[in-house]
């Protein structure tokens, strides 16, 4: 029940953000019945489809074709989605500013085009014609060209007045050349008027028809351009792979003899329907280009069954570490197959941590499952990796999710490794991370222990990363005797 009324929500807001997308992108910008309004229409139905369908296929089982088909345009979606509508919102700030500024801009010329044809109040006997106050009229209440000035007596005017009439077609001459329009505001204005009859009022606090689909065609197009440009400097940050951090830990248990000895720490890797091979290769080759004397793949390895995805993490076979590299479930793994992709990493050389420790030269290494295992009865027992072992040695564990952080200080240990968060891989999703993760990224310490937490090195859902580049992370130990 639950369940139903998260998606009911969800697909409740995803309906809302699209529809006011599609407003401001589509409703504002376009002639009802044009090519580009149909366009746009069908796009705002579309899209949201291949969004559902990508983040759906793999859970009910579709054929893996299918879902890289869905995957590359539906996931995109969300998050040229997301930047959008944030760029929107910046917009509407902009929005009013920037009517106001054109308004002004256009009274201003008006004021200057009517200034210069002598219809600023002239009256008949060639004096100023004066308001109820005694000031020069606004530019609205100008006497159009043609008609004779009001009289501020309250006899009539003269029936005639021959000396005013060269000066009226004058004027009238003088406004036919007047600059026009903007060319939005032909879209929008009669293309033709009598320039002698007065202009037609615009209600309080509403902009002029043709101001507002230019406004609404600028905010739209910056906001499309700096949403569409971010995306695409995401995406960029994905496919080319992650970049190598270097940290220095000290520890005070780790022997002079331990001192130096670095781990290449690597999470969340996601390979899926996106992400394949291809960049799995690039992340061997990163990684035995560090040279480390351990590999620590903390979890999320992939998204996808062992029968659709074997072949994508082959290359992890070729990853080279003097003392081996070790693996840790992820709770992506138990949206996989937890159990199918533990004997297929061991096959390619990796030695899963399900719950256990080795001993390296000067120092316990632990590995725990994720939390997501307990579903399956397969969770976290830090007494089974921890209970038993000698606390005088420096202990570092592989846990996926920072959050077991209080249990591996409850059970002394010294350094804690960690992926899960990608640093909120879009920002400001590294907000919303924070709510849920003690550490985001980096390292922190929480009371004895010390905790790092990496960005990962793949992308899960839009293959897109902003705020938070993907790194693999060469984790040096240090002792503080040496």
């Amino acid at each position: 029940m639950v369940f139903v009324l998260v998606a009911l929500v969800v697909l409740a807001l995803l309906a809302s953000v699209h529809r006011y997308v599609w407003r401001r992108f589509v409703g504002d910008t376009t002639a009802p019945g044009s090519t580009l309004r149909k366009v746009g229409t069908v796009a705002a139905f579309v899209l949201p489809l291949l969004s559902l369908g990508a983040m759906t296929s793999g859970r009910i089982g579709a054929p893996f074709w299918l879902q890289q088909v869905l995957a590359w345009p539906g996931f995109l979606w969300l998050a040229c989605l997301m930047y959008l509508t944030l760029a929107l919102l910046v917009g509407e700030v902009v929005r009013p500013l920037l009517t106001r500024v054109l308004a002004r801009r256009d009274a201003a010329a008006a004021a200057r085009a009517t200034a210069g044809t002598g219809t600023s109040g002239t009256a008949v006997d060639g004096t100023l014609a004066a308001t109820p106050s005694g000031t020069r009229p606004r530019t609205e209440e100008l006497v159009p060209a043609g008609r004779s000035c009001p009289s501020t007596s309250a006899d009539p005017a003269p029936a005639t007045a021959p000396a005013a009439e060269p000066e009226a077609e004058s004027v009238r001459d003088t406004e036919q050349a007047a600059p026009t329009a903007p060319a939005a505001q032909a879209e929008t204005e009669p293309a033709e008027a009598d320039p002698a009859a007065p202009a037609p009022a615009t209600a309080p606090g509403l902009a002029h028809p043709s101001r507002r689909l230019f406004v609404s065609r600028v905010v739209g197009g910056a906001a499309a351009a700096a949403g569409l440009a971010t995306v695409g400097y995401g995406t960029a940050n994905v496919l080319r792979g992650p970049s190598v951090k270097r940290i220095t830990v000290p520890l005070a248990k780790l022997p002079r003899a331990a001192h130096g000895f670095r781990i290449a720490v690597v999470s969340d890797i996601h390979i899926g329907p996106i992400l394949g091979r291809a960049h799995t290769r690039r992340i061997v080759d990163t990684i035995n280009s560090t040279s480390p004397d351990l590999v620590a793949v903390v979890g999320d390895l992939v998204d996808g069954s062992v029968a659709d995805l074997g072949s994508a993490a082959e290359p992890l076979a070729g990853l080279r570490a003097r003392h081996g590299s070790f693996f840790v479930t992820g709770n992506h793994e138990y949206f996989s197959g937890a159990e199918q992709w533990v004997n297929h990493v061991r096959e390619l050389g990796l030695i899963p941590l399900e719950n256990a420790r080795v001993e390296m030269g000067g120092f316990d290494l632990a590995g725990v499952n994720d939390i997501a295992g307990e579903t399956e009865g397969q969770g976290p027992d830090f007494v089974r990796a921890l209970g038993d072992r000698d606390r005088g040695r420096a202990a570092v564990l592989l846990a996926h999710q920072p959050v077991v952080i209080h249990d591996a200080v409850e059970h002394g240990v010294d350094l804690q490794l960690s992926g899960h968060t990608h640093g909120g891989q879009l920002w400001p999703g590294n907000y919303l991370a924070e709510l849920a993760n003690p550490t985001v990224a980096g390292l922190e310490q929480y009371g004895d222990t010390q905790l790092f937490v990496s960005r990962g090195a793949g992308a899960w859902g839009p293959p897109v990363r902003v705020g938070a580049p993907a790194d693999i992370t060469v984790v040096e130990l240090a002792s503080r005797q040496a």
